[in-house]
């Protein structure tokens, strides 16, 4: 649960300083730290993915993703996550209620989305906050930004963030007692590469739709379940 309570700090910090200081934070000194917080997520993504060791962890990783894809793409994961997201700021983001607006787009910003899943799983699984510490990063600065322009609002998503990677995290530890060394340390990889295209996509170098790719992690479990 560390990573998620540093989660909440960071959304608590980056917005009470994005109401202090308005306008004092230039938006290419944001950008430029995102994109170096995007080269760390990438390095995160690619530690995990080379924790493979034996030699049918490669298949593994590779029939996991492949399945995973075509399921996340039958079931449009990726479409539905993001209609959820419109349907919500549809109903509650009204462009003259800014405490609504904030609340809503930045919670579901900070929610909707693989690396909170898989920082989640990876805190509950392994003991690891690594992804979830460099998520705070990233939504205390984006915090600072929408605090700037949206008011206070922005501050109370830390109540979905909460609830929601900490549901994760609680069921990921679980479910750890069930889950063999050689289960975790495939999806460990498989999400490690998903971590790695998440970076790329905050780059601008990639457009993978991450999501879609989520059923991967199960895919992973069962696969390992039936060749170890």
């Amino acid at each position: 649960m560390i990573g998620t309570i540093v989660n909440v700090a960071s959304v608590l910090g980056g917005s009470t300083v994005g109401v202090l200081f308005k306008g004092k934070f230039p938006e290419k000194v944001q950008n430029t730290v995102i994109h170096g917080i995007s080269l760390a997520v990438i390095l995160i993504g690619m530690q995990m993915a080379f924790s493979i060791e034996k030699d049918p962890d490669i298949l593994l990783v590779i029939f996991s993703l492949v399945i995973g894809a075509v399921v996340g793409e039958l079931m449009q994961l990726e479409k539905r996550l993001n209609d959820f997201g419109e349907s919500l700021k549809d109903k509650f983001g009204g462009e003259d209620d800014l405490f609504v607006q904030g609340f809503v787009q930045a919670s579901l910003i900070y929610c909707v989305g693989a690396m909170a899943i898989m920082g989640s799983i990876q805190d509950g699984l392994n003991n690891d906050p690594s992804i979830l510490f460099t998520k705070s990063l990233l939504d205390g600065i984006t915090s600072i930004a929408f605090a700037a322009s949206t008011g206070i609002g922005v501050a109370f998503s830390v109540i979905p963030i909460l609830i929601y990677q900490g549901s994760i995290t609680l069921a990921a530890n679980w479910a750890a007692v069930y889950l063999t060394e050689d289960m975790i340390r495939i999806m460990t990889a498989s999400g490690g590469l998903l971590i790695t295209a998440i970076g790329l996509n905050m780059l601008g170098v990639s457009k993978i739709k991450t999501g879609n790719l989520l059923p991967a992690l199960l895919v992973a479990v069962v696969l390992s379940a039936f060749v170890f």
